[in-house]
């Protein structure tokens, strides 16, 4: 306190009327306080509404394309179509639904119309209208073009759209064994099955990384600083496959399954001078647009790498080409068949237990001889016939960038002191193999004796420009040029005058082999009653081989021998080949019948 002039204290004193002797009223003072105030938030509020509106519109549109920017565009697939490429699996574009709370204007009004359309509980969208700090909340992907289209008409604010893409296979379900699928997911999702799965990493790429300040609700902070990692877009991936072969092998194949009642048909074609396939193709298929309405799984699986079998004659020119190539035996060589040879207690004979008595090896193959080729392993000798069926190929896997191929099963012949393991792995029972490896080691005799790796994958045109060009790869010489030739006109033989006369193609040098094969139990040994496999691999021209083909058809129900079925459907197959290559025919009819 201070003292006055007249000695009493001076304390700030109020007159009656509440003013005070030495400043403003209290009211007033009030009143300015408040006014600042309202003046401070009203100018904070028209600066974020209106003065800074389409700052937070351009933020919203900012954090989406952040999202894009994100996400890795997963690499596409091609396969040849002439002079040009076929898309096999694309990338396809969809409209996803997202809303701006900031810019959204009755919100329960907004709620209810979206909701019926987009089929999304709408107190779900009206939670996420509430939440004014995020500018971008996603209400519904993969949007349909009606959907889009009623929406539009709406004209509702803060209801925007954002392009994404997904995969999309524009052939439905050409050549989906070798594609696959990816799951229907953001970008293209994970591979699943086929190319789609073996490829994955390449054709995913790297997504990038977005580092942004959040609060403790975990939402974003939008004036925050942001780092951003731009995402690596994934390979584009080109086939050796041709869209117009692959296409006229599924035909066959589907039309194989309905004739003759079979459970599934599978057919391979090859370059034997490259080892680049050019169809692989398989009945029944799937669609990979709409994989997820697929009951039975298993027909995601690959038959022709996947499904390994008892392959029966067919493997009896391999036999064959072991004993040519060791010298222990000629086109010309000749042996007695007693119609059956005893080992061990067993008995082993002929189809239909039929004799031939003294016969040519060129016959033993024309008559699918089993004694014949018995008599062949026995002269080569267990441990090297093992060697050459290892060389072949047989028993371990092949290395195609497909994923899930099985090796085949040659265990039997481990033990070389088995004679009877080796007999009757000369005419194809007691091992299994794929059909990949079969063709590979019928493209070896026909290509001059070179094991060559399978190719599927032509190129790879990663995002950066870099391309990597797949090449040929030789795995090593299991034949000489001499053993090729013989084994190839031996096999001209069989077509001529053969079991396999339903496989040619007039005026054209056809060779190949029948195989009807049985099916073991799945439990206990022996082979099942009825059920078999029919087989036909081959090759044309024999003198300038320009494709190989295998054709596999799993217990066809109307005919008893793969000369009836799996032949005549890869003399379908080779005639197109020939004419669709433009190869001219090189014999008359007189003279194409002589072997």
């Amino acid at each position: 306190m201070r003292k006055c002039r007249n000695g009493k204290e001076a304390a700030n004193l109020k007159t009656k009327s509440g003013k005070r002797r030495d400043g403003l009223p209290r009211v007033t003072v009030l009143g300015l306080i408040f006014f600042v105030g309202g003046t401070l938030i009203f100018m904070r509020l028209f600066f974020l509404q209106v003065a800074s509106h389409d700052k937070w519109v351009a933020l919203a549109e900012d954090q989406h394309n952040a999202f894009m920017e994100l996400s890795a565009e997963r690499g596409e697939v091609f396969m040849k179509d002439s002079d040009h490429e076929y898309p096999l699996a694309v990338n396809r574009e969809y409209m996803t639904l997202y809303v701006v709370p900031k810019d959204t204007e009755e919100k329960d009004r907004t709620a209810l119309e979206l909701a019926p359309i987009v089929g999304v509980d709408p107190q779900i969208i009206r939670e996420k209208l509430n939440r004014p700090d995020d500018p971008f909340e996603i209400i519904k992907k993969r949007l349909s073009e009606e959907e889009v289209t009623k929406i539009k008409a709406l004209n509702l604010k803060g209801v925007k759209f954002l392009p994404e893409k997904y995969r999309y296979y524009p052939a439905g379900e050409l050549a989906s064994h070798v594609i696959g699928f990816a799951s229907l997911g953001e970008n293209g999702g994970t591979g699943g099955y086929g190319l789609e799965a073996s490829q994955d990493k390449i054709l995913r790429g790297e997504a990038g990384e977005l580092r942004q300040e959040r609060d403790a609700a975990g939402r974003w902070i939008p004036l925050s600083d942001r780092d951003i990692i731009t995402a690596k877009h994934g390979a584009n991936i080109h086939l050796t496959l041709d869209r117009v072969i692959q296409f006229e092998t599924e035909k066959i194949m589907h039309n194989a399954v309905e004739k003759y009642a079979a459970d599934r048909a599978s057919a391979i074609v090859m370059d034997p001078k490259t080892g680049k396939i050019l169809a692989m193709a398989s009945s029944p298929q799937f669609d990979p647009n709409n994989y997820s309405k697929v009951e039975d799984y298993s027909v995601f699986l690959n038959p022709v790498l996947s499904l390994a079998y008892e392959p029966g004659s067919i493997m009896k020119p391999i036999t064959m080409a072991i004993g040519l190539e060791e010298g222990k035996v000629s086109p010309n060589s000749e042996y007695v068949d007693t119609g059956v040879v005893s080992i061990s207690g067993y008995n082993i004979h002929n189809a239909d237990e039929k004799v031939y008595g003294r016969s040519t090896m060129t016959k033993v193959l024309d008559e699918s001889i089993n004694t014949g080729v018995i008599h062949v392993e026995k002269l080569v000798g267990n441990a090297t016939y093992r060697d050459y069926m290892k060389r072949f190929g047989f028993g371990e896997k092949t290395g195609l960038e497909l994923p899930a191929e099985l090796p085949g099963n040659t265990k039997n012949l481990d033990k070389t002191r088995s004679d009877i393991q080796f007999y009757t792995a000369s005419f194809g029972q007691g091992v299994t193999t794929t059909p990949l490896q079969m063709i590979s080691a019928y493209a070896a005799m026909a290509n001059g004796g070179s094991l060559m790796r399978p190719q599927i994958i032509e190129r790879i045109e990663y995002a950066d420009g870099k391309v990597e060009e797949r090449k040929p790869e030789k795995i090593r010489q299991v034949l000489s040029e001499q053993t090729s030739k013989d084994i190839g006109q031996m096999l001209r033989s069989v077509v001529v005058n053969g079991h396999g006369k339903r496989a040619d193609v007039p005026g054209y040098l056809v060779g190949g082999k029948t195989g009807t094969a049985q099916v073991a139990k799945g439990n206990a040994k022996g082979y099942e009653e009825g059920i078999s496999i029919g087989s036909f691999v081959g090759y044309a021209p024999i003198n300038d081989p320009q494709f190989v083909v295998l054709v596999k058809l799993d217990n066809p129900k109307n005919v008893e021998w793969a000369e009836s079925s799996a032949a005549p459907a890869f003399g379908e197959i080779m005639r197109f080949l020939l004419e669709y290559a433009k190869i001219k025919p090189t014999e008359t009819q007189e003279k194409a019948t002589t072997p």
